[in-house]
């Protein structure tokens, strides 16, 4: 039986909390970090029927999209339905979960689910994240590359898209000179010394910068390591909101829209008219995605799927894409999928379920 740190390490090697954004509060809401679960329920919104389905089925667990808390409690009387969640989840002893705009962000993350359903194909993140890499130049005697290099990349640096274990050396004299409260590995103290170095540089995930560099002065020979970090302007080609992609056949605006009310299984959507021009390109975005609007519009989508866009928003289209709304809810609640496939994965024959209950707040009639 899994501890709650266990899967709760596997939630967030897969989609890391440095991604989410600065307003939001995904992570651990509830719960013991050393409790054994017994069972976990994933859901899109974590609400009080919610709970109540988690106790009939036996799980302690529940690991949703959005965080039941978001803003700042002063109080918890009960006065509002996240009061009485989190009051229900405390009193029951049931932990609560919440992977959100940092699984947004990630390239497999809300986004690639969307692309998935709509079998989307040439797919990749539209908006990416600046500043979110690293590079790390170090030097090391040539002797001791390997084996300082090997530390590195297993403490993550070096990986770029599907390329592993990437890194630049270049060879050349290093000069010191050890003080007497030195204990030098190469050399005397007092007496100046050249070494045959090698200086490596690789690039990694800005929030690994502590295990690297721990790993980095585990492994190194020298007393003091002489290296530099740097924070990259280059855009993270993996991390970022919202995605796009291409149709397998091109559609009219017509064929598209009834696509993509099939593939997504909507009762209905808002969307603007392009008239008579042919659906290709496609920009997709979980949830409120319009701020996007332009960006999808620079990166040459046909249309844009999103939801909760205001009715000026739609003026934004300036006829040169589709806007699709299909609602917040309708365009998250697959992200139940990827928890689900990614807990199962890493913890076989253990309980999971989906959730049986439609939190979505809205309703609609013809």
């Amino acid at each position: 039986m899994p501890q709650l740190k266990d899967i709760v390490r596997v939630l967030e090697q897969y989609a890391p909390l440095a991604y989410q954004e600065s307003y939001d509060n995904a992570g651990l809401q509830t719960g013991n970090l050393t409790d054994d679960v017994t069972g976990v329920l994933i859901c899109l919104d974590c609400t009080e029927a919610v709970l109540e389905e988690a106790i009939v089925k036996g799980c302690n667990l529940v690991v949703a999209h959005h965080p039941v808390i978001f803003k700042g409690i002063k109080s918890l009387t009960g006065k509002n339905y996240v009061e009485r969640t989190i009051v229900k989840a405390i009193q029951n002893n049931i932990a609560i979960y919440a992977s959100h705009t940092n699984l947004d962000s990630v390239h497999n993350g809300v986004n690639a689910k969307i692309a998935e359903k709509l079998e989307l194909q040439k797919v990749k993140v539209l908006s990416k994240k600046p500043h979110t890499l690293m590079q790390l130049a170090f030097f090391v005697p040539v002797d001791d590359t390997e084996s300082v290099l090997k530390a590195v990349h297993e403490a993550g640096a070096g990986q770029i898209g599907e390329y592993s274990d990437c890194s630049f050396q270049v060879q050349g004299t290093g000069r010191f000179t050890p003080s007497e409260n030195a204990d030098p590995t190469i050399g005397e103290r007092g007496k100046p010394e050249q070494v045959q170095e090698n200086r490596i540089e690789v690039v990694f995930p800005a929030f690994k910068q502590h295990r690297i560099m721990d790993a980095l002065l585990k492994v190194h020979p020298y007393e003091e390591v002489a290296h530099y970090l740097t924070i990259l302007e280059n855009p993270n080609q993996e991390v970022g909101i919202g995605m796009i992609g291409e149709l397998k056949d091109e559609l009219t605006e017509e064929k598209f829209l009834g696509y993509l009310k099939a593939k997504m299984k909507l009762q209905g959507l808002r969307y603007t008219s392009v008239g008579s021009k042919t659906i290709k390109k496609v920009a997709v975005c979980g949830g409120s995605g319009s701020f996007l609007i332009k960006d999808a519009i620079r990166a040459g989508a046909d249309a844009f799927v999103t939801g909760d866009v205001k009715y000026h928003e739609f003026f934004d289209a300036e006829g040169q894409l589709m806007i699709a709304d299909i609602g917040h809810y309708e365009s998250e609640v697959y992200t139940k999928e990827i928890f689900y496939d990614t807990i199962s994965k890493n913890f076989p024959n253990f309980a999971v379920y989906l959730s049986e209950i439609n939190t979505n707040p809205i309703r609609y009639t013809y």
